[in-house]
């Protein structure tokens, strides 16, 4: 017997037109974008009820209550690991006398320590705020529990797959990490600037030689990545644990306006030299100069480029 509410009762939708395979892929654009200068005067008109564009060296915890309510635009935060690691140890195959001292790690129940911070963002975020947390798989079970007990949404699990692991004997090797990607409301901002965008991120960790670092450190492409998703120039990008200064030379070189925390004061210099390394707008290109490879594939078949559209009746050729 079939329910009169069933699918099966209601009209199927018909295409009107046939289905292409890539011609979805050939006619991407981005949901927003912006020119450099476009991009420019948006970082210089954003106004915020403090002072931004700098980091201060206190307790995160304390200093986000500090913070109005709704004036952050997206969070980026990468926690201590709650491990026995200072980023010294030799399995890490690194020059330890390039870390600097004074990575403070976190002391007692990870879980309390977790719940204590992210508890903190829902009210410093806006309505359209999102934030990513990074995590191992070690303590990721501790991170998920608190990110519910905040009332976050959790909106996708991110793998970041990278040649990372210490050599096994009887286990396999560590070669990813978690990034969770939450948000307040279903009002959220993502722009979707790719065409298909997977939930499996392939970057590459960043060497320099002679680099001093904070136990350690993210590739900007990684946080540039998060910022370009869920941000607009001219927002605010808050990060708890700012480390080496990775987010806010990402924000900087995206004209987007940063604040962090960080308790490694030792790390001053460091973050200093990094964020002064960077011009303001010198990572930002146009979404649409740099399509991703499915889009560039699919243009390529349909012979799309120089900024060409695809017209009505070319493609009336394929349909």
């Amino acid at each position: 017997m079939t329910d009169s509410n069933d699918d099966i009762t209601k009209p199927k939708r018909i295409r009107k037109t046939r289905y292409v395979p890539n011609l979805a892929a050939a006619q991407f654009k981005p949901t927003e974008d912006w020119t450099v200068s476009e991009a420019g005067n948006e970082h210089r008109k954003a106004r915020f009820p403090f002072k931004v564009d700098r980091i201060l060296y206190e307790d995160c915890i304390e200093g986000m209550r500090k913070l109005p309510s709704e004036s952050v635009d997206m969070v980026v935060a990468d926690p201590p690991f709650g491990l026995d690691f200072t980023g010294k140890e030799s399995i890490y195959n690194r020059d330890y006398r390039l870390v600097r001292d004074g990575y403070k790690e976190v002391q007692g129940d990870y879980q309390q320590f977790s719940e204590r911070w992210i508890c903190e963002l829902p009210r410093i975020m806006k309505k359209t705020s999102s934030a990513w947390i990074f995590s191992g798989w070690t303590n990721l079970g501790d991170v998920l529990n608190a990110v519910r007990k905040s009332g976050l949404t959790l909106i996708n699990h991110i793998i970041w797959k990278y040649q990372f692991g210490v050599f096994t004997t009887k286990k396999f090797v560590t070669s990813h990490y978690h990034i969770l990607f939450l948000v307040k409301s279903r009002e959220y901002y993502f722009n979707k600037i790719m065409h298909y965008p997977l939930d499996v991120w392939e970057i590459n960790r960043t060497y320099r030689v002679g680099e001093q670092k904070n136990s350690t450190k993210l590739p900007e492409e990684l946080i540039i990545r998060c910022i370009d998703f869920t941000t607009r120039p001219g927002h605010l990008v808050l990060d708890p644990f700012m480390g080496n200064g990775t987010t806010a030379v990402a924000a900087k070189g995206t004209f987007r306006h940063y604040l962090g925390f960080e308790l490694n004061k030792t790390m001053r210099d460091v973050i200093d030299a990094n964020v002064g390394s960077v011009r303001l707008g010198q990572f930002y290109i146009p979404y649409v100069e740099r399509p991703d490879e499915l889009v560039l594939r699919a243009r390529r078949r349909f012979r799309i480029g120089n900024g060409e559209e695809l017209s009505q009746q070319r493609m009336a050729t394929w349909i």
